[in-house]
């Protein structure tokens, strides 16, 4: 009998018939994601019809783009834009680095019970739901009581208290910081991970060498996660229109529209609770586009850096 070739030598159909037991624990996780992510999908068509519920997809009238021309020349397109495109930069901005910041920190730490310690803590809120972070953070800025308040007046920097959840020139620092404090700790296992791939025998040259532990910070283990920080930055600029939902629902009130209504929260009211759903589809089809279409500018910049997501 011949010697059999190596796996990697075999055609697919025989490397995917040796593998068969691997395949088929991936089957589940295929169905999963046909099932709730590409049948929906059929359901786009209603974005370009005055859909009923009483008429269907087939039979509801075909309207071609009559509600992403009213949603482009819509009063409060500018202001929904307006503040998707901030409140994501600023999350882009703050909220991106800032797990890579913890992880960097968490990796200079020698003492292991103070650094697991410090992973437990900054894990924790991710296990939390924005419905009891939203309350948190609304019983931490009451006027009634407040800690934030009862600090900022015994330190005699504010005479009485502030309605911070209220005033529109507060709720994107707000926001943004309840954002960075669920989710920064959760976000730098990855980075860890990555980090811990590190070959030591870098930083032991390097500390012959003389260099600091910032400098082997900057010129080993940055470099060396550049292609996972690369690779989780096409995702956010992919995301850049998904500037929240749940945080920003949780938070906002009529008082502070003008600066909380994004496209997902605005979606949701003009969709679920105006019931006008082709409109809310179109809108939501118009996002996805555009994030296809950053998805692919920001792959397509990366490439050049020699890592990309294809």
């Amino acid at each position: 009998m011949g010697k059999a070739l190596p796996l990697e030598q075999r055609s697919y159909w025989n490397r995917l018939a040796a593998q068969w037991d691997i395949q088929l624990m991936v089957i589940p996780a295929l169905l999963m994601i046909f099932v709730f992510q590409y049948i929906p999908m059929y359901g786009v068509m209603i974005g370009f019809q005055d859909y009923s519920l009483f008429k269907g997809f087939l039979d509801s009238p075909w309207v071609g783009f009559k509600h992403f021309s009213a949603f482009f020349n819509d009063s409060d397109f500018s202001r929904v834009m307006r503040n998707t495109i901030v409140i994501s930069f600023l999350k882009l901005l703050i909220g991106f680095p800032a797990p890579i910041i913890l992880a960097l920190m968490l990796n200079e730490v020698r003492k292991m019970f103070f650094k697991r310690f410090i992973q437990t803590i900054s894990y924790l809120p991710h296990f939390i739901s924005w419905v009891i972070v939203a309350q948190m953070v609304s019983s931490m800025l009451s006027t009634d009581n407040g800690s934030v308040n009862m600090l900022l007046v015994n330190f005699n920097l504010i005479e009485e208290p502030v309605s911070f959840l209220s005033l529109p020139q507060y709720f994107w620092s707000i926001l943004v910081m309840a954002d960075v404090w669920k989710g920064i700790g959760f976000g730098s296992i990855i980075y860890l991970a990555a980090i811990a791939g590190v070959n030591p025998q870098l930083y032991e040259a390097a500390s012959i060498d003389g260099a600091s532990r910032f400098k082997q910070m900057y010129l080993i283990t940055i470099p060396t996660i550049m292609p996972v920080i690369i690779i989780f930055m096409i995702l956010a600029i992919g995301n850049l229109l998904s500037a929240g939902f749940e945080d920003i629902l949780l938070l906002e009130s009529p008082a502070i529209r003008e600066v909380s209504d994004v496209i997902d929260v605005y979606v949701y009211r003009i969709g679920i609770q105006n019931q006008r759903y082709s409109y809310a589809t179109a809108i939501g089809l118009f996002k996805a586009v555009i994030s296809i279409a950053l998805l692919a500018a920001a792959n397509y910049a990366a490439r050049r850096s020699g890592n990309s997501l294809w």
